[in-house]
């Protein structure tokens, strides 16, 4: 742990960068949150010129267009009910001159994205405050709890700072998935943490005259093959989800792979050098 000024330079790099593009860009909700309806075509000569002929002839309001890979097309509306779909899609035929295959057709209200995202709060702060919860009865000590949920928030920054810089820069969209990946990654990060405290707490056990940072270095070492092979695993599998999945799972997989990466160095790296300082401060304030 004596590089621990270091790992926490590491995380500032990759944090800092995120939010400066979360307090400058944003994040880009889809029709999940906003409300709206979400078209994707699939078809020969679907230009932005053509697109947006048929979106004139037809009155409809179009809010974005974004091109995907095997000549698909996403597109979203503010609203566009059964027979507006119709027509657009009857005009866009008749314009690029080729036939077309819908392949998503979704529309959500404004209130239920609304009910989505008050709902996506407070599970995520009904999960951290059972975790820290957890943690401080299973280790009967509120700083291993503490340091914990610190290393969570570590990696959901990350995420949300990843995900900013994507939709910036390629369009990447926060829908409900996204959702299901923080939380997933979230329990993850615990997952390995435990697994390093719940060492350091035995060699404590074992020798209490043991100090804290050698503890740590020791549960570190006999922890990080363990860890490292487990992540590869998930990793391998997401790898493949990126480049040969579908292009809806697309963003799904990258966040939690970038989830998957920050939770395995945040529980050694974060987590780890985070309940060395706090011991180390309050063991010298005594």
């Amino acid at each position: 742990m004596k590089y621990r000024r270091l790992y926490f330079l590491i995380s500032a790099l990759v944090i800092l960068p995120g939010l400066f593009s979360l307090f400058k860009f944003g994040l880009k909700p889809s029709v999940d949150f906003t409300g709206g309806t979400l078209l994707e075509i699939k078809g020969e000569n679907l230009s932005k010129e053509i697109i947006q002929k048929s979106v004139e002839e037809t009155k409809v309001v179009l809010n974005s267009q974004q091109k995907s890979s095997g000549n698909i097309v996403i597109l979203r509306f503010s609203e566009l009910r059964e027979n507006e779909k119709e027509e657009f899609i009857k005009k866009t035929k008749e314009n690029s001159g080729k036939d077309l295959e819908i392949i998503r057709y979704e529309t959500l209200g404004p209130s239920l994205g609304k009910e989505l995202l008050i709902k996506t709060g407070v599970g995520m702060l009904l999960a951290i405050l059972a975790i820290l919860l957890f943690i401080n009865s299973q280790f009967k000590d509120k700083t291993f709890g503490t340091c914990a949920i610190l290393a969570m928030l570590h990696d959901t920054l990350v995420m949300f700072g990843s995900l900013s810089l994507l939709g910036h820069f390629f369009g990447a969209e926060i829908d409900s998935l996204f959702v299901t990946a923080v939380l997933t990654i979230l329990s993850f990060s615990v997952h390995d943490t435990v697994v390093v405290y719940d060492r350091i707490r035995e060699l404590k056990k074992t020798n209490s005259k043991l100090e804290i940072e050698e503890a740590a270095d020791t549960a570190v070492s006999q922890t990080m093959r363990r860890s490292i092979s487990n992540s590869l695993t998930i990793i391998f599998m997401l790898l493949a989800l990126v480049f040969l999945g579908g292009e809806t799972t697309k963003w799904f997989a990258v966040a939690l792979l970038i989830g998957t990466i920050s939770g395995t160095y945040s529980s050694t790296f974060v987590a780890v050098p985070l309940l060395v300082v706090w011991k180390k401060l309050r063991k010298k304030n005594l």
